[in-house]
């Protein structure tokens, strides 16, 4: 792999050097941009990393411990985007190279590192309509599939956490349709392997399907910025965008669907039930002002895995239950930016986990954009009303 990384860089270096003439690229877009004197293809390449501390104290019944602090790369990737042949057929890689990044090494991806974050091809074939090929992430709630490069808090929420549905490989389709007035509606359908990215050694259990519907009453926003944390382009008009999607993954042999552990059975086969995923979510921008809201809810036909003898409990269960994340955020003309979040987490019975709530208060100052930026935020999380604790977090984000 470290060859592998080696070369992309040297190729990308070359390119760089050839395109002098052509070449027309700035900070935040991409460190190389290429196209070719034919235009028979382009590449852009857009490394990135974050880095941050973090400072946690446990409420014991009586007293805040003593914090922990912690210093970690959160992520550092290196991004590859562009066109093949005709702008029709469009591509993204994308890897992966901190330790939370290639982590989950398991029988399933050869016990290799999982450095491969997006391998997909995008081809619009017709008038509104794109295929997509390969490994991305699959059409779930809206704040996972904006990128981590484009928060307005350090980090997701804890709905997200536990409930996303991530990456996956398989196909998707995708349509958009004007309805006339302004009025936009896309549909998204994906058909999956349902075990998440990087597997490598067939599917286990059945596959999984996602649909998801999006309206978008008022038109589009500008620069994409439904995806988008923080109203960066300063809407001018009301901007809104409602997502409903449903995902199911037929026989899931995992506690989150297609993420968590593994559900094995004393003789080493794996324990499979039929998930469902609901998320109802929105973005909403305005003139400075952001407001996203989400709700999932996760079910399953059987979730407590039971062993060979069909009676004896194993010891995992699938993660049911249902989330809402609330999160808004101003952003001056000065780029300062304050923004505020609450999560609550309701768990079944079943599951043993208690029910937790989570309050977020951050500051951002972003120099260009979400490509360069400084970060802070205060959580505060109760379980059960009982165990406490307060953290403290500082990043900073540079993205070519």
């Amino acid at each position: 792999m470290t060859r592998i990384l080696y070369l992309a860089l040297f190729m990308c270096f070359t390119l760089s050097v050839n395109a002098q003439e052509i070449s027309d690229t700035s900070f935040g877009k991409g460190l190389i941009n290429f196209t070719a004197k034919d235009s028979s293809f382009s590449v852009k390449f857009a490394p990135r990393f974050q880095v941050r501390s973090m400072s946690s104290w446990d409420h014991d019944g009586s007293q805040y411990t003593s914090p922990e602090h912690n210093f970690i790369v959160r992520r550092a990737r290196l991004k590859f985007d562009g066109f093949a042949y005709s702008p029709k057929l469009k591509y993204k890689l994308e890897l992966g190279l901190s330790n939370r990044d290639i982590s989950g090494a398991n029988q399933f991806n050869r016990n290799t590192p999982r450095y491969i974050l997006d391998a997909v091809i995008m081809w619009h074939f017709a008038e509104n309509w794109e295929l997509w090929a390969g490994q991305t992430k699959l059409p779930g709630n809206v704040e996972r599939v904006v990128s981590s490069a484009n928060l307005q808090l350090i980090d997701r929420s804890m709905l997200n956490s536990r409930f996303n549905i991530d990456r996956d490989l398989g196909l998707q389709l995708r349509h958009k349709s004007d309805l006339g007035g302004g009025f936009l509606m896309r549909e998204k359908l994906a058909i999956s392997q349902g075990e998440g990215r990087n597997v490598s050694e067939g599917n286990e259990g059945g596959l999984q399907y996602t649909g998801r519907l999006e309206l978008l009453p008022f038109g589009t926003f500008k620069s994409k910025g439904d995806y988008v944390q923080a109203d960066l382009k300063r809407e001018e008009t009301p901007k809104l965008m409602v997502g409903f999607t449903y995902n199911y993954n037929q026989n899931a042999v995992r506690e989150r669907s297609g993420l968590g552990d593994y559900m094995f059975k004393s003789d080493g086969s794996l324990y499979e039930t039929n998930v469902t995923t609901l998320f109802a979510d929105a973005m909403f921008k305005y003139q400075g002002f952001s407001f996203m809201a989400e709700y999932a809810n996760r079910d399953a036909d059987n979730p407590i895995a039971l062993d060979t003898d069909g009676t004896t409990p194993t010891g995992d269960v699938v993660l049911v239950g249902n989330a809402i994340n609330l999160q808004a955020g101003y952003l001056f003309k000065t780029n300062y930016e304050i923004a505020g979040r609450f999560t609550s987490l309701t768990y079944d019975s079943v599951t043993g986990s208690l029910p937790t709530k989570q309050y977020t208060l951050g500051g951002s100052r972003y120099l260009v954009g979400h490509k360069l930026k400084v970060q802070t935020d205060l959580s505060y999380t109760t379980v059960d009303g009982n165990e406490d604790n307060i953290t403290f977090r500082l990043g900073f984000d540079i993205h070519f």
